[in-house]
């Protein structure tokens, strides 16, 4: 018996585990996935001989290849600097170079190929510990060759001032272990293998500070960069310096993608916690660095976004950008614009650029601009009023063409807000819940309810099934009052105007539907 509850608690646990979900995520592959899956995909950062740059490349090929085969396929993408230029492949791990291939090229019968790698000394309870940082190199030298010499070609290798270099202490390291040299020191006579093959354990060590180098050895942030149309896949990799500033990071984008204005890139921070980019872009020249666009509350990021714009950055920051709901006449159609404009202009100039954007159901027709929020109208936009001030990020701005019967109001009509509700209860209290789009509608005032019916029937071309069964409510404040159809509709409403009466409006009261069947056929997808 113990058993048998011991087996049934079993199973209660592993069904509480077992869970379901609705989500599933796809991709579009530009080659058959059984053919991916023979491949093996590698990613390899490409450090030019001449240019302080590093772009890391995502290589295919098939698993049986060699890296000989992988050196002949990087050679097809990036820039040598000359075409006879040799490639070899090396496997780097805390800033030591652990590997290399066997296909090296023939050195001298007086050279010796060494590995050179930065490093700072750390004293941690009473024990001295090295620390490398940086990129590591290997170098030629020469038996005869002084340190002296050797510090010459290494400051034209990496690229820092007399001044600098004047400042770094070198050192022989075997075994994690310095031994300062002089300039008078044969460098060669210290290593004691040829060649470099394991040979990691013993290296020339440049010593110097983090923080004074912080400039030349911080290009070791990769930033992942995504196009804002494809905010879940990478486009490509780039190695680049957590210090460099706005210009230069989109110039590395823009030489990347094969642009030839890096103005017209624009760039979107990643946001840590959602993993969605930022709902504001970087303005141009809006962060002093690499790191200041990869922090996100004390978070560190390693993705950015990026889109190529029309025009430079600069003049479309002059510019404001609103997004528009344009809702036909004719049509149970809606269709969103995005629209630039300079930040002075008017909602008559908006509505104007818009009209050249939209296929109005005749030459004459007039437009407005509404603002809604959570289904209802709050606004109609003033033609005069100035658009900078517009904002489109909480509330939706939609625009129509205003109908006939609207425009030459009767001395006894009144222009009321309808809207669609349902009624929900929470915590013992009923509440409306509003949803679809709201409109405006012309009443007469002489008009009952059963007339007005027929008019937004025809309006929302609801079939006569489903309009039966359809209530009808005058609410104010949140308060629903149900109407019949021998009701005179007019006399509840107050107000002539529709500024400010959003909180009165008839309420045709049904089920929404919509969200029900797009949830069903979700599920059977």
């Amino acid at each position: 018996m113990d058993m048998m509850k011991m087996n049934g608690t079993s199973e209660g646990n592993k069904r509480s585990l077992l869970k379901t979900s609705d989500i599933l995520y796809y991709e579009v592959l530009d080659i058959p996935l059984p053919e991916l899956q023979g491949l093996k995909s590698l990613k390899v950062a490409f450090h030019h001989a001449t240019k302080n740059e590093v772009v890391i490349h995502n290589i295919r090929l098939p698993k049986q290849s060699t890296v000989g085969d992988l050196i002949s396929e990087l050679k097809t993408k990036v820039e040598l600097s000359h075409s006879n230029a040799q490639l070899r492949l090396l496997e780097v791990f805390y800033h030591k170079i652990y590997k290399i291939p066997e296909e090296e090229k023939n050195l001298g019968p007086h050279d010796r190929l060494i590995h050179v790698y930065h490093f700072t000394k750390e004293i941690a309870q009473n024990q001295m510990n090295i620390q490398n940082f940086g990129e590591p190199f290997l170098l030629v030298i020469n038996e005869d060759e002084t340190l002296a010499e050797i510090k010459v070609r290494i400051q034209k290798k990496v690229r820092v001032s007399d001044e600098e270099i004047s400042k770094w202490k070198f050192a022989f390291l075997s075994l994690g272990r310095p031994e300062y040299l002089q300039d008078s020191v044969i460098v060669s006579g210290l290593f004691q293998r040829r060649d470099v093959h394991g040979a990691w354990e013993q290296y020339l060590g440049l010593e110097h500070s983090h923080s004074a180098r912080k400039r030349a050895f911080a290009a070791d942030q990769v930033v992942h960069f995504r196009s804002l149309e494809r905010p879940k896949e990478d486009d490509f990799i780039l190695e680049l310096s957590k210090l460099h500033n706005y210009d230069e990071i989109v110039e590395r984008v823009s030489h990347q993608i094969g642009l030839d204005d890096p103005s017209k890139i624009r760039l979107t921070a990643h946001n840590w916690y959602s993993q969605q980019p930022k709902p504001q872009p970087i303005q141009y020249q809006g962060a002093e660095n690499l790191s200041d666009m990869l922090v996100h509350y004390n978070k560190t990021s390693d993705i950015l976004y990026y889109e190529v714009l029309d025009i430079p950055l600069p003049e479309l920051q002059a510019l404001k950008s609103l997004k528009v709901s344009f809702h036909r006449a004719a049509k149970d159609e809606v269709v969103i614009h995005n629209m630039w404009l300079p930040k002075q202009s008017t909602v008559r100039e908006l509505i104007n650029e818009l009209k050249t954007k939209v296929e109005l159901s005749h030459p004459n027709a007039e437009l407005r601009l509404l603002e809604i929020f959570y289904h209802k109208i709050y606004k109609i936009f003033p033609p005069s009023e100035k658009i900078e001030n517009i904002n489109d990020q909480y509330w939706t701005l939609r625009a129509e063409e205003i109908p006939e019967e609207e425009k030459n109001l009767g001395p006894h009509d009144r222009l009321i807000h309808v809207y669609h509700f349902i009624k929900e209860t929470a915590q013992n209290q009923m509440q409306i819940k509003n949803f679809g789009d709201p409109f405006f509608l012309v009443i007469h005032e002489h008009e009952t309810l059963a007339k007005v019916k027929v008019r937004i029937q025809k309006k929302l071309q609801v079939p006569d099934e489903g309009f039966s069964k359809w209530k009808f409510s005058f609410i104010t404040l949140g308060h629903s009052e149900y109407l019949q159809d021998s009701d005179i509709v007019s006399s509840h409403f107050q107000r002539r105007d529709i500024y400010g009466a959003s909180e009165q409006y008839l309420g045709l009261e049904h089920s929404d539907s919509a969200p029900n069947r797009a949830f069903a056929a979700n599920q059977n997808a």
